[in-house]
């Protein structure tokens, strides 16, 4: 009887060996990404062909496109030092752990053990024991409850890395904004700066008028606020640049007094950006990845809570010695081993487990509906920022035509004021307009620039969800 006890006791780990290979199955439904709109072209995007060729985004950074060394620097500073990139850095490297603790979950685990006691007591003598074990234990997955676990983990790491991807996107698209206000508020500067310069000598002139008693004394009271509203508007303008150089401070990682940027004449370069079609959005855009591995995952999780229906086995093994002596530890004579099976079903809780499958189910529902809501949100964010291109660059010959007629017009009514023709009110008039048509040029020009930073933005910025699988 002894030696065929032993050798069942032996055949009954691979006989459950063989029953998980047999028997095993995921008894999670397959995953199918979820279907969601997808038209077959962007609307605003008709009638407009950018030069630019199609792969303009995936070439490399896509700020470069700018052609601005300065903002070149401060992107590639702000991928390394800013401290929300690094927080998603830190999150994406946490995923990949607890996707190493649920693969390990699928391979056995050993242990080693030693003790030492002594006891006594009475009329006994003290005595010594010691002890050494080995053992192991392995749940074979036969239900698919620990391959689903790991697939839910490694699903919700992709999309970690894709909001990795995101954070970065974010942060890159937020210093070209910064940076491009900031010399939009230079150019504004400069602008007012000469400004300022004409106003003054339009004080003298009025001033010399006045003197010599052609001109009345209100010329000069409007020349003297035309020129302080001028140079008031400079202050602001100046106040504004401070608070876009401290936020790029921030973001690039630095503290606001131990950075500045020096004002550099404004490069006014608008890349054309092409969009592409609808289906290619899916693929560049870091949310839209991230919101379809998290629906990825919350199907695996269906999978992990009907596998509380099925029974689950152990397997456990352990070899060891107890003698009184260190020497007699290693002796075959005093040796002692086990296995053993273990099986556990569940035969009644009330329902638990059929709720937390439809609570599975539920969450994989609302998975869906974010991914869709993802999408739908993404095609609106292109076809914002094409109508916003497509706008703003006609705008933009419009607000030079304006600015170039604003500045004759101005000239000619200086003049006629000199030779006077006119009153002093109407040179003040020429001269708002005039100021106001060349602010608004600039404005238009900083705006075609922030809006291809924001279509960047919205079509991904040169980012791909086959990234995600080099990133695993």
């Amino acid at each position: 009887m002894k030696p065929m006890r032993i050798s069942l006791i032996f055949r009954l780990p691979a006989m459950a060996l063989a029953a998980s290979l047999a028997a095993g199955c995921a008894v999670g439904p397959a995953y199918q990404r979820p279907t969601a709109p997808e038209p077959a072209a962007f609307k605003e995007a008709q009638g407009w062909v950018p030069a630019a060729p199609g792969d303009a985004l995936e070439r490399g950074p896509w700020w470069t496109l700018f052609d601005d060394a300065e903002l070149n620097r401060l992107a590639e500073r702000a991928a390394s030092a800013n401290q929300e990139v690094a927080a998603a850095v830190a999150n994406y490297e946490q995923a990949r752990s607890l996707v190493a603790q649920a693969r390990a979950s699928l391979f056995p685990t050993v242990s080693l053990g030693a003790g030492a006691d002594r006891a006594g007591g009475g009329e006994r003598s003290p005595s010594n024991q010691y002890r050494v074990s080995i053992g192991g234990s392995w749940e074979p997955d036969l239900f698919g409850r620990l391959r689903n676990s790991v697939a839910a983990q490694r699903a919700s790491a992709e999309a970690t890395a894709a909001d990795l991807a995101s954070a970065r996107l974010a942060v890159q698209g937020e210093l070209a904004t910064n940076y491009f206000a900031l010399r939009q508020a230079d150019a504004q500067r400069a602008l007012l700066a000469t400004t300022v310069e004409g106003y003054q000598r339009v004080l003298q002139i009025t001033q010399n008028r006045f003197d010599a008693g052609i001109a009345a004394r209100s010329d000069v009271l409007q020349a003297q606020t035309q020129l302080a509203n001028a140079q008031s508007e400079a202050l602001s303008l100046e106040r504004q640049r401070a608070q876009f150089e401290h936020a790029i401070a921030v973001l690039v990682g630095s503290a606001p007094a131990d950075f500045a940027l020096a004002a550099t004449p404004w490069q006014v370069v608008v890349p054309e950006v092409p969009a592409g079609v609808p289906s290619l959005l899916l693929q560049r855009r870091p949310d839209i990845a991230a919101a379809e591995r998290d629906v990825a995952a919350a199907n695996a999780d269906i999978g992990v809570a009907r596998s509380a229906y099925f029974p689950s086995f152990g397997l456990t093994a352990s070899y060891g010695n107890t003698a009184s002596r260190v020497g007699d530890l290693f002796s075959a004579s005093a040796a002692a081993w086990s296995f053993g099976l273990s099986a556990a079903q569940t035969l009644f809780n009330a329902g638990a487990t059929r709720a937390g499958v439809a609570g599975a189910e539920a969450r994989h529902q609302a998975a869906v509906a974010r991914y869709r809501q993802t999408v739908l949100g993404a095609f609106a964010d292109v076809e914002d920022q094409l109508a916003a291109t497509r706008v703003l660059a006609l705008q933009q010959d419009l607000r030079r035509q304006a600015a170039e007629a604003a500045g004759l017009v101005e000239e000619q009514i200086l003049n006629r004021y000199k030779a006077g023709q006119v009153s002093y009110t109407e040179v003040v008039q020429a001269q708002v307009t005039a100021l106001s048509a060349r602010r608004a040029l600039v404005q238009v020009q900083a705006d075609r620039q922030t809006s291809a930073v924001a279509l960047i933005q919205s079509l991904g910025g040169g980012w791909r969800a086959d990234q995600l699988h080099a990133a695993r």
